[in-house]
């Protein structure tokens, strides 16, 4: 029987756990509110550890989740703290479960001295042994400062609310539209509430672990097929209503998401929106690599010209992104939905990228240059003494386009596979990954990974 001092104290514990912003943080996150609290005794020197640590049910399936209490020293990172957190990364990689990690702290418990760096180290460590292995996220809703935007950055999808704050040093710009557009953050909400449900919808198209089959849903097909752009090309491959962007604020030339394509999850990515930056292929080739982690198949729609190659950065970021294509052993499809030029077709659908099947719709131009430019260099004497310069090179060019650079000759030099008309993507799409549901890894050179420029 309880005594009198036990009861009062249980009382303060059960008031100070209702009190705590944390756990309704984590309520919005688990299926109808309920998770259960781990280490809630945890303490730091007596005080509260400043994170409460859970499982429960998101969409349905188990999950792991940890949420930082800025009403606990303002959440500040202790030994403790620090040990219950990494005690959730443990038990997500032992169980194959996913794990979400709720971020509101000032920093570091200053009190803990050296310790302190130990917890920070500890985190970072226990976040690259479950990157790839379970999906991770990390929901930005405080101020996330210091070593710990660090741990934060470092998990697979990142979402950050309008008013929160995210930076290593002071001094810059800690907002969220900063760090979206800088593409740290995978995608921004409005609120804490907002938050939770992109979490959850992410997650609702992630297998629970790189072992586990991917999602399947019921799905409504695309009321139409448009191929008008890349972007549009997308919309027509994949199930009505089922994308999800990621880092749509970064990279503006391309585009990334997770969706479903006849029920089953699928990365698809378009690119069509002028040349690709630097910040393209780090958005392309980070969202491949994720994708292959997890064995989810990758559909690429391209039409572009090419690679913005006017500085050295450009060149090590495009020669990053092709060799994430050509390391990933996901199922791989291309479609060439209208311009493929020279090294752009190469990264995403060339033999470099080992793509399982090229199609190509019948205006699709591929080259290894701009037609302009093949005319000029090419044609140049066809071109001598022209009334009009301009005009009879754009002749030349649209004649190259038409004959050389074609969909057509383009198959029958087994650069694709199918020439196929826009409304037959989607079912040749299907086909495709049906056969390829069940792909083995590709026959490699022994290696741990690839050296990929940085």
């Amino acid at each position: 029987m309880m005594t009198d001092s036990q009861k009062s104290k249980l009382a303060e514990y059960t008031a100070a756990k209702a009190a705590c912003p944390a756990r309704e943080r984590l309520s919005a996150l688990f299926d109808d509110g309920v998770f259960t609290e781990t280490a809630s005794g945890r303490s730091a020197g007596g005080d509260p550890s400043g994170v409460v640590t859970a499982y429960g049910y998101i969409n349905g399936c188990p999950a792991y989740a940890f949420s930082q209490d800025s009403t606990a020293a303002k959440g500040a990172v202790s030994r403790a703290h620090s040990e219950k957190v990494c005690r959730m990364f443990d038990l997500a990689a032992k169980n194959g479960v996913p794990v979400v990690g709720i971020y509101d702290s000032c920093g570091a418990f200053i009190e803990d001295g050296a310790d302190a760096l130990n917890a920070y180290s500890e985190m970072l460590l226990e976040t690259g042994n479950l990157s790839g292995v379970v999906p991770t996220v990390s929901v930005i809703a405080g101020v996330c400062a210091g070593s710990m935007a660090v741990v934060a950055a470092a998990a697979d999808y990142v979402v950050m609310t309008e008013g929160a704050e995210l930076y290593a040093a002071v001094g810059g710009d800690s907002s969220a539209k900063a760090a979206a557009e800088s593409g740290v953050v995978s995608a921004t909400a409005e609120n804490d509430a907002a938050a939770m449900e992109s979490v959850r919808k992410y997650l609702s198209l992630m297998p629970q672990n790189n072992l586990s089959p991917l999602p399947e849903f019921e799905f409504d097909a695309p009321a139409a097929a448009s191929f008008e752009s890349a972007s549009e090309g997308i919309m027509s491959i994949a199930d009505e209503g089922s994308i999800v962007e990621l880092r749509a604020d970064f990279g503006k030339a391309s585009q990334t998401a997770l969706c479903t394509i006849g029920g089953t999850t699928a990365g698809i990515a378009a690119v069509g929106k002028g040349k690709l930056t630097a910040d393209d292929c780090a958005k392309l080739a980070g969202f491949v690599r994720l994708c292959d982690a997890f064995s989810i198949p990758v559909v690429t729609v391209v039409d572009t010209e090419g690679f913005d190659m006017s500085g050295a950065e450009s060149v090590r970021a495009a020669a990053r992104l092709s060799g994430a294509y050509a390391d990933a052993t996901c199922a791989k499809i291309a479609v060439v939905s209208g311009k493929a030029y020279g090294a752009a077709f190469i990264a995403f659908a060339g033999k470099n990228a080992a793509a399982d099947q090229v199609f190509a719709l019948p205006e699709a131009v591929i080259a290894p240059i701009d037609p302009v430019t093949a005319a000029e260099f090419l044609y140049h004497d066809k071109l001598k003494g022209a009334s009009d310069l301009a005009a009879e090179r754009n002749k030349v060019a649209a004649e190259y386009a038409e004959n050389e650079a074609s969909a057509f000759a383009a198959a029958e030099k087994g650069a694709v596979d199918d020439v196929i008309p826009a409304e037959s993507v989607r079912s040749a799409v299907m086909g495709v990954l049906d056969i390829t549901a069940g792909k083995r890894l590709n026959k490699r050179l022994p290696k741990k990974h690839s050296v990929l420029p940085l």
